[in-house]
């Protein structure tokens, strides 16, 4: 097999914190100015583009990057009770024995990343972490790695489990696996037309396998 670089999304890809991502948003709406998130809201967005929910909460663009911030601050005091997705331990483990490259790329801090991994015991896992804001899409964040890092776009896949992952994949030339495990529902990833759509972690090490 050959090696590949295998860049994950952390939020909702291999960690667990999703739910408290939108608790700590419906805490902070009024301070920023946009609505709060029902549970059945929370089933509508699922189905909603990262663009469409930024126009759904009408929050400001602007901001955005001090809410990201204010969010990433907060989650820096729940990281040690968060839990990988089920399975995702166990598959990163192959990966990693199977001789690939792991690398992680999140709007989330390095060290709440660096913190969770380290918890959970899977910092040994990962050749990089690299941390941007971005509103709606990775792709100057995965051009830098791939630039930094000297990779050839065909070495490289993303897993992550937005839109937005898929949207700046294909624009950075590289393979995006989407996972249905994190925010966004199967129906509007399969919409963007990833290369692959997975349901479990387990289905990971056949379709990097195949790539």
């Amino acid at each position: 097999m050959t090696q590949k670089v295998i860049i994950f999304d952390f939020d909702g890809t291999i960690a667990d914190t999703v739910d408290a991502l939108v608790s700590i948003a419906n805490r902070l709406a009024q301070e920023f100015g946009y609505i709060q998130i029902t549970p059945e809201e929370l089933a509508l967005l699922r189905n909603f583009t990262s663009r469409e929910i930024i126009k759904y909460s009408g929050i400001s663009v602007f901001k955005i990057p001090f809410l990201v911030k204010k969010v990433k601050s907060e989650l820096k005091n729940k990281i040690h009770e968060f839990k990988p997705i089920p399975g995702i331990k166990e598959a990163l483990i192959e990966l990693k024995d199977d001789g690939n490259r792991l690398g992680i790329i999140t709007s989330n801090s390095k060290d709440n990343v660096g913190d969770f991994l380290q918890i959970n015991d899977l910092d040994s896992l990962f050749e990089f972490i690299y941390s941007g804001v971005t509103i709606f899409g990775k792709t100057t964040i995965i051009n830098n790695v791939l630039r930094q890092k000297q990779l050839k776009p065909q070495e490289v896949i993303y897993v992550g489990d937005e839109t937005r992952d898929i949207e700046a994949s294909k624009k950075a030339n590289i393979k995006v696996i989407a996972v249905t495990w994190g925010f966004n529902s199967q129906e509007v990833l399969s919409k963007q037309n990833p290369n692959f759509l997975i349901y479990q972690p387990s289905q990971l090490l056949e379709v990097i396998k195949n790539c």
